[in-house]
C-alpha cells in the first residue's frame, strides 16, 4: 500500500507541478511525497522522487517542511569522489544536485538528521544554486568525546558519554555506533570543559593506530600513552580519522547561496568549494549541538581555485575541529621534463588525486618551489590524464630553460574577491583565515578569539602544495580578543605570515600590499605580527590592549617581527 500511495501522490505532484510550471510557479513540495513515512523513518525515498520530479519539470525550488527529517544512507545517490583537502571515496550522498541549474531549496527551520556515512549535499557543474532555512546533524558524530577522569604517567582515564559507544580489541580503542559501523580516529585534542575551547597550549596527539586501552567500568576506559597530559574534568576529543562526508561539496559550479544554515556536524568540511565561481554565505552557522564540544570535524570552509566573488557575510564559525576558512590555488609537481614544451604533473598531496582541473587554453605559471618565485607562464596545447596521480601536459610555448623536477605548477589565476564582513570566529582547533587569494581581500568587522593565529598568509610547494601569494588585503575595523592560547605550532602571532620557502634568502617577496587599519587587538599575547617574505605592509590606527585573562609564555615577545620583507609601515 505504500509503494502505491507514493506513486499515486508522484503522479498527482507530477500532474499539479506542470500546471504550476506554466504559471512560472514550479514549486515542488517534500511533504507531498511523504504519505506513508511515519515520524523517524527514513526520507530517502521522498526525496529521491521528489528531486526527479524537479528535474523532469525544471521546478525552482523544492520546498521541506519543518520539523525533523531523518535520513540514511541506504537508498542515497552514489558517487565516486574526488575532493580537494578531503578524504576521496565512493560516496553516499542525500541531495545530487548535480547539472542542475536555477534552483533553489528552501527548509523552514527544517532539520536533516542524518545516520551513517552519508554526504548532505553536492554540487557539481551547477548554477545558481541556492539552499537556504535548514540545519544539518548527525545521530553519531563521526568524532568522539569524553571526560579526563584521572591521569597518571603514561595513561589517562576517559569516561565517555552512551553517545560515543567505545570497545577493546586486541587491547586498542575503538568506537562504533548502533549498527556496529566503526567511527576511526587519528589524532587527540584536549578541550576547556568550561570555556569550551581548545585547552591553553594544549597540542595535537597524532596516531598512527588506535590507542591501546583497557576497560575499567563501564564506559570508564584508561588509555596509554608515554606523553599524554591533561587536566582532570577536560573534553578529550577523538578526532576522525578522514574526512569522507562534508556538508556541502561544490564543484565546477557558479552562482552558489547558502543563507540560514546551521551545521551541527558532518564528517569533513561544512563547504568545500573547488574550481567554481561566486560562492555567497550569509548567516551560515557551524555550531556545536548541545552537550558536544566540537561542531564540525574539518575547515568550516575551504575554497580551491575558485573565481568571481568569494563572500561570507554574518557567519559565525565555532569548534570546529580546523580552520574557518582557506582560501588558495592547488599546485601539481615537476615529475619529469618530457620535452621543451612537455611535462608530466604530479599531485604530491593525497587529499587532491583526481581533481582534473586542466584544460587546453588555461595560462599556467611555472613557480620554482625552493623559493615560490615565477619563472614564466605559459599556455595549456593538449592535456592527457593518466591516472589520478599524474597528467601529461602540452604547451604551446617552449617552457623555460631552468625548469626542472620538484618545482610546481598552477593555473595562472584569475583569484577571486574575498569578502569576509560580520563574521564571528571561535572556540576552534588552529587557525581563523588562510588568505591566499590573489584577488581584493576585505576582511571587515569581525570578532576573532582563535587558538593559533586569527588570520594565516601561507602557501608552498614542497608540502601541502597551496597556490597563495596575496596581492590586496585590507583587514578593517576588527576585534582580536586573546589569541593564540593554543599549541605554539598554529600561528607565530595574530596576524601571520608564514611562506613555505625554504631558501630563506632568495629575496623573494610572495605576499604583497596588506593594509590593516583602525583594528583592536585585545589579548595577553603581546605579539601582533610576524612577517616573512612581504612586500608592501601598512599598519596604521590600531589599538593594543593587553589583558590577564591567560598565563602569557611570551611577557617579552615584541609585538611586531618581521624578516626578509621590503616595505613595512607600522605606525603604532
Amino acid at each position: 500500500m505504500k509503494t502505491i500511495s507514493r506513486i499515486s501522490a508522484s503522479l498527482t505532484m507530477f500532474l499539479s507541478v506542470a500546471v504550476f510550471s506554466s504559471c512560472g510557479d514550479k514549486i515542488v513540495y517534500l511533504s507531498d511525497y511523504l504519505s506513508g513515512i511515519e515520524p523517524g523513518e527514513d526520507v530517502m525515498p521522498a526525496i529521491r522522487e521528489a528531486l526527479a520530479v524537479c528535474r523532469e519539470t525544471n521546478a525552482r525550488t523544492l520546498m521541506l517542511p519543518p520539523g525533523e527529517l531523518t535520513i540514511l544512507p541506504d537508498l542515497a545517490y552514489e558517487d565516486y569522489q574526488f575532493i580537494s583537502n578531503n578524504t576521496e571515496s565512493l560516496k553516499r550522498i542525500a541531495f545530487n544536485l548535480d547539472g542542475m541549474d536555477d534552483f533553489v531549496i528552501e527548509g523552514e527551520n527544517t532539520v536533516l538528521m542524518f545516520t551513517g556515512f552519508i554526504s548532505p549535499f553536492s554540487l557539481q557543474n551547477c548554477k545558481n544554486i541556492t539552499i537556504k532555512g535548514l540545519s544539518v546533524d548527525y545521530t553519531r558524530t563521526f568524532h568522539s568525546e569524553g571526560t579526563i577522569a584521572a591521569t597518571g604517567n603514561g595513561w589517562m582515564d576517559i569516561l565517555f558519554p552512551n553517545d560515543y559507544k567505545c570497545g577493546i580489541e586486541d587491547g586498542k580503542l575503538y568506537f562504533y555506533d548502533e549498527n556496529n559501523i566503526r567511527y576511526n580516529y587519528s589524532s587527540l585534542l584536549e578541550f576547556d570543559v568550561d570555556k569550551k575551547e581548545p585547552a591553553y597550549l594544549a597540542s595535537d596527539y597524532w596516531l598512527y593506530d588506535e590507542i591501546e586501552a583497557k576497560r575499567l567500568d563501564g564506559n570508564l576506559i584508561r588509555i596509554y600513552r608515554e606523553d599524554l597530559k591533561g587536566n582532570v574534568g577536560n573534553i578529550m576529543v577523538f578526532g576522525a580519522s578522514g574526512r569522507y562526508n562534508p556538508a556541502f561539496f561544490v564543484s565546477g559550479s557558479d552562482g552558489i547561496n547558502i543563507e540560514d544554515v546551521t551545521l551541527y556536524h558532518c564528517g569533513g568540511m561544512g563547504v568545500i568549494a573547488q574550481n567554481s565561481s561566486d560562492i555567497v554565505l550569509e548567516r551560515l552557522k557551524v555550531l556545536p549541538a548541545e552537550g558536544r564540544m566540537i561542531s564540525i570535524t574539518a575547515d568550516a570552509t575551504h575554497f580551491v581555485n575558485c573565481r568571481g566573488n568569494v563572500v561570507m557575510k554574518n557567519c559565525e564559525f565555532r569548534n570546529q575541529k580546523d580552520d574557518a576558512t582557506n582560501i588558495h590555488g592547488w599546485y601539481m609537481a615537476v615529475d619529469e621534463v618530457v620535452s621543451s614544451k612537455e611535462v608530466i604533473l604530479e599531485w604530491r598531496n593525497y587529499g587532491q588525486y583526481g581533481i582534473n582541473f586542466i584544460i587546453p587554453g588555461m595560462a599556467m605559471e611555472l613557480v620554482d618551489n625552493e623559493t615560490l618565485k615565477t619563472l614564466g607562464v605559459v599556455t595549456v596545447a593538449s592535456v592527457e590524464y593518466l591516472n589520478k596521480q599524474r597528467v601529461r601536459v602540452a604547451f604551446s610555448e617552449i617552457l623555460p630553460e631552468n625548469i626542472r623536477e620538484n618545482m610546481v605548477m598552477g593555473e595562472d589565476l584569475h583569484s577571486p574577491d574575498v569578502l569576509i564582513k560580520d563574521c564571528v570566529f571561535s572556540g576552534n582547533r588552529a587557525r581563523g583565515l588562510l588568505i591566499g587569494s590573489r584577488g581584493k581581500v576585505t576582511i571587515e568587522n569581525n570578532e576573532f578569539h582563535i587558538a593559533g593565529a586569527a588570520i594565516l598568509f601561507e602557501g608552498d610547494g614542497n608540502y601541502w602544495f597551496e597556490q597563495s601569494g596575496v596581492r590586496d588585503v585590507h583587514i578593517v575595523n576588527n576585534v582580536f580578543e586573546n589569541c593564540n592560547y593554543g599549541s605554539p605550532t598554529w600561528g607565530k602571532a595574530c596576524i601571520s605570515v608564514g611562506s613555505g620557502i625554504p631558501d630563506m634568502n632568495s629575496g623573494s617577496y610572495y605576499h604583497r600590499n596588506i593594509t590593516i587599519e583602525n583594528n583592536l587587538f585585545k589579548g595577553f599575547d603581546p605579539r601582533i605580527l610576524h612577517l616573512y617574505s612581504v612586500d608592501g605592509l601598512l599598519f596604521k590606527n590600531n589599538r593594543i590592549e593587553m589583558t590577564q585573562d591567560y598565563p602569557c609564555p611570551h611577557p617579552y615577545a615584541q609585538h611586531f617581527v618581521y624578516n626578509g620583507c621590503n616595505d613595512i609601515n607600522i605606525e603604532e
